[in-house]
């Protein structure tokens, strides 16, 4: 069953590549007793995730947590070196979680997962954001297509926020 509005996120543990080195982060850490905006990209380094959705998020990042977020994190099927070579390169390290589903965990418990093998990418996620209080999903905006940013982007986020 697809993730909905009001219901509670599952717990999971993300790889995140950091200043420090790799480090774990759970579901519990990352949204216990927080306002959390979670955006999700069908790979780091794709041109629509590259171009368009991560750099919304990083330019409205200080107006999204002027609104009462807490954090803000971005969540891809890539390895952790990948995710950590695309925060560094983008500018994000630091400024926003970019979390490893190295092996789809997550992106499966929210059957948010999709096949792109035609693409060569192979399994990976449906590209989407929510707002997460208290690890329960108050909104949710997916795609219609992994190649577009608009429901799931940065502005229109802001205004739910």
């Amino acid at each position: 069953m697809t993730i909905s509005v009001g219901d509670k996120l599952p717990a999971a543990t993300f790889k995140e590549k950091t200043a420090d080195g790799p480090v774990e982060i759970t579901t519990d850490q990352l949204f216990a007793g927080k306002k959390v905006v979670l955006f999700a990209v069908p790979g780091a380094f794709t041109p629509t995730c590259s171009l368009n959705h991560l750099p919304g998020y990083l330019e409205n990042r200080d107006a999204i947590l002027a609104r009462g977020v807490d954090d803000i994190a971005v969540v891809a099927v890539n390895d952790l070196h990948v995710m950590g070579a695309w925060a560094t390169q983008s500018g994000g390290m630091g400024k926003i979680h970019f979390l490893s589903d190295w092996n789809a965990a997550f992106t499966k418990a929210l059957s948010m997962d999709i096949d792109l093998s035609a693409g060569t990418l192979g399994l990976r996620s449906k590209r989407y954001s929510m707002l997460v209080e208290d690890g329960v999903v108050k909104t949710l905006n997916v795609e219609e297509s992994p190649g577009q940013a608009t429901v799931s982007a940065a502005a229109a986020m802001l205004e739910q926020i």
